[in-house]
């Protein structure tokens, strides 16, 4: 089963459901489009946030409700709710000279990060003093635009996906803002900017996700292949690196619905799930999967349409333009949706098609 949301003729590039999941937040050029999603045939839009120049490539809520915001004119913004249900918003000092990619919340709430083109993380938090968010940068290794971030449940380990073809984990522990971490298998000692996983997938890493008990951590490469990575007990060691090649267009996102089972898309326009363990990984079904769908054969058709197909191609043979997925356009993000006892059970996505879907694991 699947709920399809139909929200904008523009691309959305990236959304975001609120925690009671009334609400989502989706990417419409230079603004953001909020849309209360009570009832699903006819979703009402809320308010738009607009105050970037330039294309909003990426947003995330916090779990108190504050929405962040980065864009291609190198600003990142933090939209704090007001009793009169609008935003106020509050600029972000990130010290980047290349458009802003990605951004993501730390599970607390107390801090965000954004990749960019400039080839740094701009680790961010709120300065109580000047009243204003200001960053700190993560930049070595790091040789070329990050695509994707994804937080540990510590608020404190960072792991990232660039285009330098490295999916790496950092430390962005921030004194006075996070609490002294323990040590866990990634390390023990995690000063800022501390580099915990660097492993060459020789590929675009397009997204980068640690799994749910936060042991192991996926990505997916533009090379088609899935690969997931389990840290050893050394310094940088790494045990595995499971790589699964597929037929498939390349990747844009992925999620995983519990320790054996990770979800992907991209080009395809459908969903692809895989189960597996550090022994190996297989592809095993896909979600709204085409091949099980058939066209649906125009019967009725006007002499005039007739006719005009006889003249451009030489029959009166119509085909349809339509994919036989729900998505018509490339999928650019997933989210999860909805959790029970076992993992995920639904989870969202948006498309280039302004289409935001929900699905059944």
């Amino acid at each position: 089963m699947s709920i399809p949301f139909n929200l904008s003729k523009l691309p959305i590039y990236d959304h975001c459901f609120s925690a009671d999941r009334t609400h989502v937040a989706v990417t419409q050029d230079k603004d953001v489009a909020i849309y209360n999603l009570s009832n699903p045939k006819s979703p009402q839009l809320v308010t738009t946030l607009k105050h970037h120049d330039k294309p909003v490539t990426a947003l995330d809520i916090s779990a108190d409700g504050k929405i962040v915001t980065c864009s291609q004119d190198r600003n990142a913004l933090v939209w704090t709710p007001q009793p009169n249900k609008t935003y106020k918003e509050t600029l972000v000092l990130l010290r980047i000279n290349r458009a802003a990619t990605c951004v993501r919340w730390s599970p607390n709430g107390a801090k965000f990060a954004v990749g960019s083109s400039a080839r740094v993380i701009s680790v961010c938090y709120f300065e109580d003093e000047n009243d204003w968010w200001i960053s700190k940068h993560i930049k070595r290794p790091i040789k070329s635009t990050i695509l994707s971030l994804d937080w540990h449940e510590n608020n404190v380990l960072l792991s990232c996906g660039s285009t330098d073809g490295h999916l790496r984990v950092f430390s962005a522990y921030i004194k006075g803002v996070d609490s002294k971490p323990l040590g866990t298998i990634w390390g023990e000692r995690l000063p800022f900017q501390t580099l915990c996983l660097d492993v060459n997938l020789n590929s675009w890493v397009q997204d980068v996700k640690f799994s749910p008990d936060y042991q192991f951590v996926a990505g997916v490469g533009h090379d088609s292949s899935v690969y997931i990575i389990y840290p050893g007990t050394g310094e940088l060691e790494v045990a595995e690196v499971v790589r699964v090649k597929t037929s498939h267009l390349p990747f844009t996102s992925l999620l995983f619905a519990n320790n054996s089972k990770l979800i992907c898309a991209g080009y395809d326009c459908h969903p692809v799930v895989f189960e597996g363990n550090q022994a190996g990984w297989i592809e095993t079904y896909s979600v709204d999967d085409p091949k099980k769908k058939t066209a649906k054969n125009v019967e009725n058709q006007s002499a005039l349409n007739m006719f005009r197909q006889m003249d451009l191609k030489g029959s009166t043979e119509t085909k349809s333009s339509n994919l036989l997925t729900i998505h018509q356009n490339t999928i650019t993000s997933l989210r999860p949706f909805q959790y029970d006892a076992n993992g995920l059970i639904r989870f969202s996505s948006s498309g280039n098609d302004g289409k935001v879907v929900v699905f059944e694991v």
